[in-house]
């Protein structure tokens, strides 16, 4: 039988750039949820390493190489001791290069199915080893669950107390390359220091995250203008709590109390921008994997 892992979509609810480090990575700290909407995995027994790509958005897949999921499976595969036999079929709905973390989710998907496909019962630590080679996100997302994520995403700390709260996701359909954004990335912002744990209540958490920033937005929209478009749609819908970008862009997501208000403003959009992307979906304690 096949093992079917979901891996959610990342948003970063706030996203602090605290400062760089020797290797050329940037130390951050952010607070990041998990989506119900995500990608699918379906892993199945095989005599070869095989990806199999479907869904809307596996077009610019297609011309990678190497794919995050298949190293993924590599990684696993060689720190049990055994081949890397598996046909994974990836139904690709995460639209790439979009601030979501989606290649991250793959490959974390990767090695939950895995784990489980091929009964290995490896630890969660030893897991997040390999996980911490294939990517500074996918450690985050390996856990699939809300943390503050710091450093250069390897120090997760975990946090129960998201609300649950409707979220519209909206991108302009534009790809954006999370290096560029950082290279145009001019000083490293101030920050003071930052409350920990957030309220859990929902009106004040919101409050709380909306004192907080993206320090990525502004490079990000330097670059790809249509970002500010998409924010000032976003918090002109009725019942939008706050509208911020998502990572390094160019999706940008907006919290609401409700789903009807969330569907409402996707709707609203929607007809106003039939190009763009769109998902509707929720985050709080019953997303995720």
């Amino acid at each position: 039988m096949p093992v079917e892992e979901l891996a959610p979509a990342k948003i970063n609810l706030d996203l602090y750039v605290t400062g760089r480090r020797a290797d050329g990575y940037h130390e951050l700290d952010s607070l990041t949820a998990f989506t119900a909407f995500g990608d699918r995995l379906a892993l199945r027994e095989h005599d070869r390493l095989e990806l199999e790509l479907r869904g809307p958005l596996a077009g610019p897949l297609a011309a990678e190489p190497d794919n995050l999921v298949l190293r993924a499976a590599r990684g696993l595969a060689a720190c049990a001791g055994r081949k890397a036999a598996v046909r994974i079929t990836l139904d690709k709905r995460i639209p790439v290069a979009a601030g979501l973390g989606g290649g991250s989710a793959d490959a974390a998907a990767a090695l939950r199915g895995l784990n489980r496909l091929w009964r290995l019962r490896m630890a969660p630590a030893d897991l997040a080893g390999i996980a911490a080679e294939l990517g500074a996100d996918v450690p985050v997302c390996l856990a699939g669950r809300t943390a503050r994520m710091r450093g250069k995403g390897e120090q997760i700390e975990l946090w129960d107390g998201l609300p649950p709260l409707a979220v519209l996701l909206v991108n302009p359909n534009l790809p954006l390359a999370t290096a560029a954004v950082f290279g145009a990335l001019e000083a490293i912002p101030s920050a003071g220091e930052r409350s920990w744990p957030p309220p859990c209540e929902a009106d004040a958490f919101l409050a709380w995250l909306g004192t907080g920033a993206n320090h990525l937005e502004a490079p990000a929209v330097r670059l790809l203008p249509q970002i500010q478009d998409v924010l000032a749609l976003l918090a002109a819908q009725d019942g939008c709590a706050l509208a911020r970008m998502s990572g390094s862009g160019a999706t940008c997501f907006g919290l609401f109390a409700t789903p009807a208000a969330r569907d409402l403003a996707a709707a609203a959009i929607g007809r106003a921008r039939p190009g763009w992307w769109l998902a509707a979906s929720a985050i709080g304690p019953a997303a995720g994997p």
